[in-house]
């Protein structure tokens, strides 16, 4: 077997290069390739072929210096194509919304642009241990299930559902066509946490560490809650946020149960 066919770990993330293993990638699992990093003087036909696939499972790529794809993979004979490969498997949104058995105990988290690949593990790693059914990402402006996402997450990012969709406004639409309640996450929201009704499926939409809820996405809220907070703190990180309405959800959860 050549060296191309091999997988390398650098700066925490996971790499496969060479012609052949991204091409079949792309034909076999093309949802785990977060993105292409190609040549810039790379041509011909196989060029072609991955980028017309790459196209077709809108994978972003890029043209860089051969020095670049050095940095990534070491001295291998790189064939001027490298790829970053996401660890862990993203479920298709709809399929998901096909199999899920959606009851009043349901619960799903829709991230809004988190890049931070520290915040986006200890997200998932709240949402696993917290029950939980999935977390939802938009396949742009998100951090990739990378090494450093697995590892923040101790390992729970291969035990909670990740589902990847195309457009975080249309997949809450659809998600109300499903009878979930959308409630999102703003400290300029007057209701809090504690006031959430969690007799009814719900999915929380948690902001970007920088902007928080994108307006748009916060007109598609039915819900739009605080965290109560005191000695003039404004705000809480991405995932302290997510990790504190996931439990006040399940402790409302167990309350009702009682």
């Amino acid at each position: 077997m050549k060296e191309y066919f091999s997988k390398k770990m650098s700066h925490s993330n996971t790499y496969i290069y060479g012609r052949n293993p991204l091409i079949e990638q792309l034909e076999s699992e093309p949802a785990k390739i977060e993105k292409i990093f190609l040549r810039d003087n790379l041509s011909g036909r196989v060029l072609d072929k991955i980028k017309d696939s790459a196209s077709q499972n809108r994978i972003p790529v890029s043209f860089v210096p051969g020095n670049k794809l050095f940095e990534m993979v070491g001295n291998v004979n790189d064939q001027g194509v490298v790829a970053l490969i996401s660890p862990v498997s993203y479920i298709d949104f709809h399929e998901w919304l096909e199999n899920i058995n959606v009851d009043s105990g349901t619960a799903v988290l829709l991230l809004d642009e988190i890049e931070d690949p520290h915040n986006f593990g200890a997200i998932l790693r709240s949402a696993a241990a917290a029950g939980i059914s999935a977390v939802l990402v938009p396949k742009h402006r998100q951090s990739p299930v990378n090494a450093a996402v697995f590892k923040t997450s101790a390992g729970t990012a291969g035990r909670i559902p990740i589902v990847r969709v195309g457009n975080l406004n249309q997949a809450i639409l659809e998600l109300k066509e499903q009878q979930f309640w959308i409630a999102g996450l703003d400290q300029a929201a007057e209701a809090t946490i504690w006031e959430m009704d969690a007799t009814v499926p719900l999915a929380f939409v948690v902001g970007s560490e920088d902007q928080g809820i994108r307006k748009k996405t916060a007109e598609h809220c039915d819900f739009i809650y605080t965290i109560p907070m005191m000695n003039r703190v404004e705000s809480l990180n991405a995932s302290v946020s997510a990790a504190l309405v996931c439990y006040e959800w399940r402790r409302r959860k167990r309350l009702n149960n009682e």
